[in-house]
């Protein structure tokens, strides 16, 4: 088996225990006589993977009794419109934008009321978190949302803001299970899985349950949060085979620790990419050092040319995807939960092999 280390921003790395449980159970799921991809949704052999999969979620995150969990599909993008067609009662909305995703999720809420960016860090190319304080909240506001990790600048909320009485709505998409979050400080989590989690094609929200239930009346029904509460997340066919991989992850997780453990192994793997990044001065690692991510890691040479030929020749010592967001160039290391220590040393020496021989004039 000839398996690479896959730097990609998602879909991403699994853990490989998760992909040969996978495997073993691919055509046979237990006693079943057929693949979780065949089976009924409304089986009690499925009934029984989603309810397991939401309980070891639950256990993982520390998710209060108030929250409800829901597995839906349409990636984190569509919740850009689930999150105003659910919350804006007002017609008001506060949103703070420091990269590509916020700013889309922002673009997107104008559409339903008066959504207004608070703080922005595009003055810099979105390489440090704007500050949010209560202050800059306007008091009638819904809601606040923020991207708690951006995946292609490579920034990350060093602190979960304090938005008072206002509900802190939360995109998790890269950092989600990468380390503990009080869910309790936040109205709304929501998270597409490919990062992280599972296949692409599985999106979870955690909702508080106060928040349901005011949805505008024109909502279309697949994105009223209430309704796939009610109806188990199941009010239609869910991603079931993506539930399937992301009860297996959650298992794979809980195995090694469980969300400390996670985030103390990630603190090593980021910290072997950013203290060589720190030591040396071929490469420049462009985030502010408070705002750094332990997810995706951004460095550039400095040289376009230079930056094109390190991803392909990366690639070709089976260091994939390394390429930078075509919006920002360079490089970038997403090192989620499924990266080994043994990727991120590797590609560091590499990065040392490739400084030497190409030196810059």
């Amino acid at each position: 088996m000839n398996r690479v280390f896959n730097f990609s921003a998602g879909p991403s790395m699994l853990p490989l225990p998760v992909l040969e449980t996978a495997a073993s159970e691919l055509v046979c799921y237990r006693e079943t006589g057929m693949s979780v991809m065949e089976m009924s949704h409304r089986s009690p052999a499925y009934e029984e993977i989603i309810t397991e999969a939401e309980s070891l979620l639950r256990k993982l995150m520390s998710i209060p009794d108030n929250y409800k969990v829901l597995f839906l599909q349409g990636g984190a993008t569509t919740q850009f419109a689930a999150v105003p067609l659910n919350l804006m009662k007002s017609g008001k909305a506060d949103y703070v934008v420091s990269g590509q995703f916020s700013k889309k999720a922002w673009k997107e809420a104008q559409k339903y009321g008066d959504a207004v960016c608070i703080a922005s860090s595009e003055d810099k190319n979105n390489t440090y978190i704007p500050k949010v304080t209560r202050e800059i909240i306007r008091p009638d506001a819904d809601y606040v949302h923020i991207c708690m990790n951006n995946t292609i600048y490579g920034t990350k909320y060093p602190e979960i803001p304090d938005t008072g009485d206002i509900p802190l709505i939360a995109d998790l998409s890269s950092c989600i299970l990468s380390e503990p979050f009080d869910v309790s400080k936040f109205g709304v989590i929501y998270a597409g899985a490919q990062k992280n989690m599972a296949p692409a094609g599985l999106t979870v929200v955690i909702v508080r349950e106060d928040l349901l239930g005011s949805a505008r009346p024109d909502t279309p029904v697949m994105l009223d949060w209430k309704t796939m509460a009610d109806n188990g997340s199941m009010y239609n066919t869910p991603p079931c085979y993506c539930i399937y991989m992301a009860k297996l992850v959650y298992e794979w997780i809980l195995s090694l620790g469980g969300l400390e453990a996670m985030k103390l192994k990630n603190q090593r793997k980021a910290a072997i990419l950013y203290d060589y990044l720190d030591a040396q001065n071929y490469y420049t690692a462009p985030v502010e050092k408070p705002f750094r991510s332990m997810m995706n890691v951004t460095f550039v040479t400095g040289d376009p040319d230079l930056d094109k030929k390190f991803a392909k020749e990366a690639d070709a010592k089976g260091l994939k995807n390394i390429k930078g967001h075509r919006s920002v160039g360079g490089m970038r290391a997403s090192i989620y939960n499924a990266m080994p220590e043994e990727g991120v040393s590797a590609l560091v020496a590499f990065m040392k092999e490739f400084a030497e021989q190409n030196p810059k004039h």
